[in-house]
């Protein structure tokens, strides 16, 4: 494989995919290339005059002794993610698929962790998404002392109610009767520029349609409004099982798909299945 696009001008093989409809630019790096540059990330991102996703992600050698391999995530906008469900799953289709990855389970390593992956049929793949944690020093959030099922803040005059979880990245999650009119794309910003949050946050819009299924629309950091989010759904469903609004496996209805989270009790791991697509393999050249 050819080296990444940086000042020399080397071009890029990639593999397009996308999980639920979050989609992706998947580079291999396992040779030691260096990761692609802010500048380079913006430009496989634009979806007028690049490939065109929402994140980009890394396939390096792993961290971990038992692990397949290490992925990173870069935002479309050039920054560092440090949590992607969806990407997850893709990255696991991608080494399968590659033939790096042998059996029905095996181990990645993420900027977040070590997830253990389990294969399961007509292209679907659970992950295991580690234990939801809601101090909000770890969420991180700022002027909150102890873990609360509801937080306030004041946004343009109005009081704003949600709920904070980190899974591996800081998630709020508003409770909305109906996520179709919500305002995704004002209070979702919104929240995200808040001093409650000082390295920002994703922000779900969550709606219980039943004890057994959610509907949810993320206004993720550094990309906007994602037709799917794989930790937000998680963070979401995590959030509302500790309120008694929902069971403790959902489905979770995205713009994008569905995926089914299950998270059997609050010391053990929240777990998430869905699907991870192909979509095309290119080569960038600058």
């Amino acid at each position: 494989m050819s080296q990444p696009h940086d000042a020399g001008g080397r071009s890029v093989r990639f593999t397009k995919m996308h999980g639920a409809g979050n989609d992706f630019v998947v580079v291999d790096l396992r040779n030691g290339q260096p990761a692609p540059d802010a500048a380079l990330c913006r430009a496989l991102g634009d979806r007028h005059m690049g490939v065109g996703c929402d994140q980009i992600l890394t396939i390096e050698a792993p961290r971990s002794p038992h692990a397949v391999a290490r992925y990173r995530i870069f935002n479309a906008d050039g920054s560092q993610a440090q949590q992607c469900g969806n990407g997850a799953r893709c990255v696991a289709a991608w080494l399968v698929r590659d033939g790096a990855a042998r059996g029905p389970h095996f181990e990645l390593d993420s900027p977040a962790g070590t997830h253990v992956v389990d294969v399961l049929d007509g292209g679907r793949y659970r992950i295991a998404m580690g234990v939801p944690e809601f101090a909000p020093a770890r969420v991180p959030m700022s002027g909150q002392d102890e873990a609360r099922d509801l937080y306030s803040v004041a946004i343009d005059g109005d009081t704003l109610q949600f709920g904070a979880a980190s899974m591996g990245n800081p998630h709020a999650v508003i409770e909305v009767d109906d996520v179709g009119i919500a305002r995704v794309g004002l209070v979702g910003p919104a929240l995200q520029r808040s001093a409650t949050f000082p390295e920002s946050v994703n922000v779900g819009f969550a709606q219980v349609v039943g004890r057994d299924r959610i509907r949810l629309r993320v206004y993720e950091r550094g990309v906007g409004e994602t037709l799917a989010c794989g930790s937000g759904a998680c963070a979401a469903a995590a959030i509302l099982m500790r309120r008694g609004r929902v069971d403790r496996e959902v489905t979770v209805a995205l713009p994008g798909g569905e995926l089914r989270i299950a998270w059997p009790d609050d010391t053990g791991p929240i777990y998430m299945a869905g699907p991870a697509a192909f979509v095309f393999e290119g080569e960038w050249l600058p």
